[in-house]
Formats: structure tokens, C-alpha cells, sequence
């Protein structure tokens, strides 16, 4: 009852602190960790520990789906080459410019300084697509950094279990060999497994129209990849991101209107709910575990913030060549691009998850020295790249200049409506020519199209109970689909475009019911 009660008040304060957050026009995401820096500095407030399996078998999941269904694939496919660099050669650099650090400054043994540069050495994926919903980036930069924080987690993984196994070992050594290896079967059987478990879910989706049992089956899908994945000791990070981005583009293939709008829906509230849990406790677990501290390291503020001074720095000199060097397929990326990217590499609860799970003891049956200080400088570091960065992103994407106006958004939209309703007269003609609907039901659906064109308000005539009116209807909402999913795939239009216009057609295709 005491786990279910703290859940119960993280709700009611993470909804709370949502609410203003909208108001304030300030990121939920580091409105929430100061919030939670705040209460658990309350005297009383018991402290919050949270097993890292809570977080990586209940939160992740379904969050990293999520992160993943978003992510657009024909823009991936520009930026392939430097979300790879990336997420090999950066996290590389990360890890060992934080290990020296952590050695020099924080007096770590070198074997947890290795540890804490892993753990830090990938930006988290819930913490960037959070931060980066509410910004108003072109599409090839939002996906260059949404999937570099996708998939970096393999790299960092194994170089975690590397770093603590030769922390756990007496003399332990780092076997190169046997460490490529198991990158090569956490990344690539993590992607195998997610694959089966996308392709299994597609089959089933085929041969299903019920509304609940579609729901059941999106909630279950991302736990079912990451549970198989891990127990075929995979990456179950890679698995679920893997199934998210196959699956993330079939959803309008797979179900129609109605049942889009009920997952959207189910998706949105769980989404909600799990990140604003899991922000909270960030802001939660850093006072408990300062508590834990030896005597000789009231340092770590200074150290905390060196270790986050490092990683943006190599993550700026590492981007900038990058970015020269590297060119996607519609042009050479930018230093306001690098500028970007870097800023927007946060850390988050992934890397609080990864040190939690941290063992207490080595081989020998010691206690792992340095080990409270790599969680609380662990925790430090992700509470920084939150709060500062966090606060801080959106007027460095709007001084970079790459940031979309509003206008710009606007008159790409009105410009599709107009394509599609064009198509639908143009469809709608053709069906009066051939004389195989009734005058009155083409006449009712023509002038509701021309009225849009010409941006007046639609008339209603009638109801729509009429069935060759609603037959008609969904016949056009069925062209303006094939023209909508044209105009993307040949970069006409954004992927938030599509997402938004789709939703449009999903609720107009809804509100007429079944033929």
C-alpha cells in the first residue's frame, strides 16, 4: 500500500506541475525534477528508493515505443550516417572523457570512473523526445536527434557491462574481443527479436477490428519485445525501439479511423502519466542518495558539474567536424545544426537506472568503493542536462534560427488542405460524370469541398444519415488519405503535417459512422 500510495501522489503532483508548466510555457520535464528536488528536501518527506527493475521493465517500454512510433523513417534516412557516427564514435568519446574526469576531479578508482563514464556516455531518449515535442524543428534535425538517443543505448550498454564487470572483478581486464561481440549481439539480436515481435504483432492487427482488443494489444507490445529481448540476453531497449519504428508507419494500414483515434487517445494518457512519474522521481532520488554519502566527498556539486561541463564540450568538438564532414542526402549539415544537436543531448532516467543497478559488492565480497558517489554524481549530472539544458533549449533553437515559424507551419497546412480536397473534387467529378451516385449526395459533398477551398464556412444541408452521402463521403476521406500519404512521401510535406492532417481526416472519417 506504500508504493501504491507514493504512486498515487506522483500522479497528482506531476498533473499539477503539468498544468502550470503549460501556463508558464517552461518544459514539463525540468519543471517537474525541480519540483521533486524541492519536496524530497521537505523534513519529513520520507526517501523514495526505486529498484532500477521498476524503471527499466514498467517505465521504459512503453515510453521508448512511443519515442520510436514518432520517429520519422524518410527522414531517417537522411541522416543515417551521422545518427551512426554518433551513436558509436560519441558515446565512445563520452565515456572516456568523463572517466578521466571523474579520476582527476572526483578521485574515483579508475575502474568506477569507467563505470560513471558509461553510464553517462549516451543521451536518453525519454528526456530528448520530452524536451523536443515542444519545439518546432524541421523534421532531419528533430530525427537526428531523436534517434541518435534512440540508438546509442546498445553502445553504452555494453560498455557498462564492461566498466562493471572489471569493477566487480579482482584484476579484472577489458577483453576488446569479447566486448564487440556482445555489442554485436545486444544491437543486432535486439533488433532480430524487436523485428519478430513487430512482424507477429502486424499479422494479428491484420485480422483485427475490435477497438479493445487493439488497445490491448498496442499497451502489451512494446513489453512483450522488451521482456523476449532481455531474456535472450539482447538489448530490450533496441528490441522495443526496433518494433516502434516498424510498426510506428503501418498503424494506418493496420486499423481504420476510429480504432487510430482510440489508440492516440489511450497512448497520449499513459505517455503522460509514465513521464511525468518517472521526472519526478529524478528530482526525488538525488537528496536520498546525497544522504548516503561518506564523510570526504562534499564535493560533488563541483564535480558534478565538471563531469556536465565535459560532455557537452566533447559533444560540441565531436559534432562540429561531424557535421562538416558528414552530408545527409538533401545537403550538408550546419553549425547551427551542431549547435542544436548538442544542446539537445540531455540526460535522463536511463542513466539513473543503469547506476541504480549498479552491484554492492565484488567478487571478493568488498563493498565497491566509490559507488555512492558515482550514484549521486550520476543523478547530479542527469538533474543539470534536465534543468539548465531543459529550460534553455528552446532559445537556443530559436537563436540558431532553425526553429519553423508559425506561418510557415500554417501555410504548409492550408497548402495540403488544399491539395487534398482538391484531389476529392476532382474524384467527386469523376464519379458525376460516370452517374453512379444519387445528384444530390455529389451535390452536398462538391459544395462542402469548394467551401473549403475558398475558406468559407461550410452550410449544413441536411443530416448525414443519408446512406449514398456517407458512402461518398468515405470514398473521398479514402482519396484525400492517398493524396495526403503522396504528398509525404515525395517531401511535400512535414511528418508533422501528416500527423496532424491525418488525425483531421481520422475524426471527420469517425463522426460519419459505418456505411
Amino acid at each position: 500500500m506504500h508504493a501504491v500510495g507514493i504512486v498515487l501522489v506522483l500522479v497528482v503532483l506531476a498533473t499539477s506541475v503539468a498544468t502550470f508548466a503549460r501556463r508558464l510555457r517552461v518544459p514539463a520535464p525540468s519543471l517537474l525534477v525541480l519540483v521533486g528536488l524541492a519536496v524530497a528536501m521537505v523534513p519529513g518527506v520520507p526517501a523514495l528508493h526505486v529498484p532500477p527493475q521498476a524503471i527499466a521493465l514498467v517505465v521504459l517500454p512503453p515510453l521508448l515505443y512511443s519515442s520510436a512510433e514518432e520517429l520519422s523513417l524518410r527522414d531517417l534516412r537522411t541522416v543515417w550516417r551521422p545518427v551512426t557516427i554518433l551513436s558509436f564514435g560519441l558515446v565512445f568519446a563520452s565515456a572516456a572523457a568523463v572517466g578521466f574526469v571523474a579520476v582527476a576531479v572526483a578521485g574515483l578508482p579508475p575502474a568506477m570512473a569507467f563505470v560513471l563514464g558509461a553510464v553517462l556516455s549516451s543521451t536518453d531518449p525519454v528526456a530528448v523526445t520530452a524536451l523536443g515535442r515542444r519545439l518546432a524543428l524541421p523534421g532531419r534535425v528533430q530525427v537526428l536527434v531523436q534517434a541518435e538517443s534512440l540508438f546509442n543505448d546498445a553502445t553504452s550498454l555494453v560498455l557498462f557491462k564492461v566498466a562493471v564487470g572489471v569493477a566487480v572483478a579482482v584484476g579484472g581486464t577489458v577483453d576488446l574481443p569479447a566486448a564487440g561481440g556482445e555489442l554485436l549481439l545486444l544491437g543486432g539480436g535486439g533488433s532480430l527479436v524487436g523485428a519478430a515481435v513487430a512482424g507477429l504483432v502486424w499479422l494479428i492487427r491484420r485480422r483485427t477490428a475490435d477497438p479493445v482488443l487493439e488497445t490491448v494489444i498496442a499497451l502489451v507490445t512494446p513489453y512483450a519485445a522488451y521482456v523476449l529481448a532481455e531474456s535472450a540476453h539482447t538489448s530490450g531497449v533496441t528490441s522495443v525501439v526496433v518494433a516502434g519504428v516498424l510498426l510506428g508507419r503501418s498503424g494506418r494500414r493496420l486499423t481504420d479511423a476510429r480504432i487510430r483515434l482510440q489508440l492516440h487517445a489511450v497512448s497520449a494518457v499513459v505517455v503522460f502519466l509514465l513521464e511525468s512519474v518517472v521526472f519526478s522521481i529524478v528530482g526525488l532520488q538525488l537528496p536520498a542518495l546525497v544522504r548516503d554519502l561518506p564523510a570526504g566527498t562534499g564535493w560533488w556539486p563541483l564535480q558534478a558539474l565538471a563531469l556536465a561541463a565535459v560532455l557537452i564540450a566533447v559533444r560540441v568538438l565531436w559534432t562540429l567536424p561531424l557535421t562538416r564532414g558528414v552530408k545527409p542526402a538533401r545537403g550538408r549539415l550546419s553549425w547551427r545544426v551542431a549547435g542544436v544537436v548538442t544542446w539537445a543531448g540531455t540526460r535522463g532516467v536511463m542513466p539513473l537506472a543503469a547506476a541504480l543497478s549498479i552491484p554492492l559488492l565484488t567478487a571478493d565480497g568488498d563493498r565497491i568503493p566509490g559507488r555512492p558517489l558515482v550514484l549521486v554524481l550520476t543523478t547530479a549530472v542527469v538533474v543539470l542536462t534536465l534543468v539548465v539544458q531543459g529550460l534553455t533549449l528552446a532559445a537556443v533553437v530559436h537563436r540558431s534560427g532553425l526553429a519553423l515559424e508559425p506561418e510557415h507551419t500554417a501555410r504548409e497546412e492550408d497548402d495540403a488542405r488544399d491539395a487534398l480536397n482538391r484531389a476529392a473534387l476532382d474524384h467527386v467529378d469523376h464519379l458525376a460524370a460516370l452517374e453512379v451516385m444519387p445528384d444530390t449526395a455529389i451535390d452536398r459533398v462538391r459544395r462542402g469541398l469548394a467551401a473549403r477551398l475558398d475558406r468559407t464556412p461550410e452550410t449544413p444541408d441536411g443530416t448525414t444519415a443519408d446512406a449514398a452521402y456517407r458512402q461518398l463521403r468515405h470514398e473521398v476521406i479514402t482519396v484525400q488519405n492517398a493524396r495526403l500519404h503522396r504528398l509525404y512521401a515525395e517531401h511535400l510535406i512535414s511528418d508533422t503535417t501528416l500527423r496532424r492532417l491525418q488525425r483531421d481526416l481520422d475524426l471527420e472519417q469517425a463522426g460519419l459512422g459505418r456505411v
